[in-house]
């Protein structure tokens, strides 16, 4: 399969360079298009007041000044000679789960393939010591080989979350949906050398909404979490409230 590989922490991290190495001795034709630095939080953002530069690592990787939307979407409309079979994004450093995922440079990454007609996944390993990447990469190299063998009969985007543990460790797979999170801490202030006060966005807020069948609680017990996502945000149940409200 021809896979084209983003990300948002950029083209020289770990969990980039073991899911490419990964997928290369599972058989399948790579290509990285990655940040040139760490983007994430950049959600679904397209860089379009300034051109864009594509560069290239000694080792074949190619590196985009923008974006991790930007690196998919110049990647598949006119960088690569041919569409790609999968869009993959990660493996990102940390996890995506619930509200996460509306800000996540990971997931806009994988987002922008879907939206070019492609199936993508966006993989994250859900926790900062990030030492188990191997572990992400090789359930994804087999979830590849399924869609090779199987393809998925729909369009799809997937958001995939694993556990920080060795293979051997991992409860099973899940199918889930998106948990939610409390509010995000307060914003931290702090005074630089030149008196301005500067603010640093607050950590995410804990999970609240994470019983069964949430991707937080499959990974509080251990196991791979596996949501199907849609961009469809019309909350269609509000049509009509919002109709007989406009007639008033």
């Amino acid at each position: 399969m021809r896979i084209l590989l983003s990300n948002d922490d950029g083209y020289f991290a770990p969990g980039l360079a073991v899911l490419a190495a990964t997928l290369t001795r599972h058989g399948h034709e790579i290509t990285v298009v990655a940040p040139e630095r760490d983007r994430s939080g950049a959600s679904n953002s397209l860089t379009l007041d300034r051109p864009l530069l594509v560069r290239k690592t000694p080792g074949g990787f190619h590196y985009v000044n923008g974006t991790p939307t930007d690196c998919v979407h110049l990647a598949v409309t006119g960088l690569l000679p041919r569409l790609p079979d999968m869009v993959i994004s990660g493996i990102n450093h940390g996890a995506n789960m619930g509200d996460d995922t509306v800000y996540s440079g990971t997931v806009a990454a994988a987002t922008e393939g879907f939206l070019l007609g492609i199936p993508s996944v966006a993989i994250s390993l859900a926790n900062i010591q990030n030492e188990n990447f191997q572990t992400a990469a090789e359930y994804l190299a087999g979830l590849v080989a399924r869609f090779a063998e199987k393809p998925f009969p729909e369009h799809v985007l997937l958001n995939i979350n694993v556990p920080d543990v060795a293979t051997d460790q991992i409860a099973g797979v899940e199918v889930t949906r998106l948990g939610r999170r409390h509010k995000a801490q307060d914003t931290v202030k702090t005074i630089n050398p030149r008196n301005q006060t500067m603010y640093w966005v607050g950590a995410a807020g804990a999970a609240q909404d994470a019983g069964p069948g949430t991707d937080f609680h499959a990974l509080a017990h251990g196991r791979i979490s596996l949501t199907p996502l849609q961009l469809d945000l019309t909350r269609y149940a509000q049509m009509g409230i919002v109709e007989d409200w406009l007639a008033r």
